[in-house]
């Protein structure tokens, strides 16, 4: 009895627990159906009837199409460039002992505390200098050295494959590439994955980079997009607009998020592998 007992408090705190995580998606899609000027006055979860007025303000003065396909590129670049990049330095630091191994990821360990924004101002300098502003390359290149994913990949690694398990095809003659993208990477696969949420939604939410790269308004990202909805007349009657944006660039994210979820759970099993 004590233990039916303990399992219905635990569903409990579950469900309330995921209705508080999905409550501000809820108020997201109920806000983008109502006025404007009633979202500023009142909070409620019952629909409105402004789906279409709102949908028409963000055709009139985004072109979401454009800015969907410019996240995209952006996104999917980056992620694959981080994932594929930080999963090769992992198993580097992992596997292989060369000179300086130790302050080299001394140095990767303390950049993960520097903050981002710290280095805006030099980074654009750079990206003058190099003719790239209004380019999308400073938004993806830099993807590629991810010190958060190198040490997460890095830790990953070292818990579920054993070094024994790199002996044999070395012993039969496979390049230490091959042994990487056969043996390593189908590992990896699982914590690959996790980051890779990360990456890209970071990516896809990245708001002040774009803003200071991107000038021409058809290279903008969505997230610049719908931040000048606010530069628009009327902003207070433009709010259940941007909300509409806002769910808008939602659903990949969601996406992602569901296909590596998935991923993870269907492969976390084949990670581990005992001496």
């Amino acid at each position: 009895m004590t233990k039916k007992v303990n399992q219905t408090i635990i569903y409990l705190l579950l469900l309330l627990l995921s209705t508080i995580c999905l409550l501000p998606f809820i108020m997201m899609l109920v806000n983008s159906t109502r006025e404007g000027t009633d979202i500023m006055k009142s909070f409620t979860l019952i629909p409105g009837d402004y789906l279409i007025k709102n949908w028409e303000v963000v055709k009139e003065n985004l072109n979401i199409p454009r800015g969907f396909a410019n996240s995209i590129f952006i996104s999917v670049l980056s992620t694959a460039l981080a994932a594929y990049f930080s999963s090769l330095t992992a198993f580097g630091f992992a596997f292989y002992r060369f000179k300086g191994r130790k302050v080299i990821f001394t140095i990767i360990i303390v950049s993960m505390m520097i903050p981002a924004q710290l280095g805006l101002l030099g980074f654009y300098d750079l990206s003058m200098k190099l003719g790239l502003i209004d380019s999308f390359i400073p938004l993806i290149v830099p993807s590629i050295a991810s010190p958060a994913t190198v040490f997460f990949l890095r830790q990953y690694l070292l818990s579920v494959m054993p070094k024994s398990l790199l002996e044999a095809p070395r012993i039969d003659g496979a390049s230490e590439f091959y042994i990487f993208h056969k043996i390593g990477l189908p590992i990896m696969s699982p914590g690959i994955a996790t980051m890779a949420i990360g990456i890209f939604i970071g990516s896809w939410n990245s708001y002040l980079l774009p803003l200071v790269i991107l000038n021409s308004q058809r290279k903008f990202t969505l997230p610049v997009m719908i931040a000048s909805l606010n530069a628009v007349k009327n902003i207070a009657q433009n709010i259940g607009a941007t909300y509409v944006a806002v769910a808008i660039s939602v659903v990949p994210i969601i996406i992602v998020f569901c296909f590596c979820s998935k991923y993870i759970i269907s492969s976390i099993s084949s990670g581990s592998v005992k001496e």
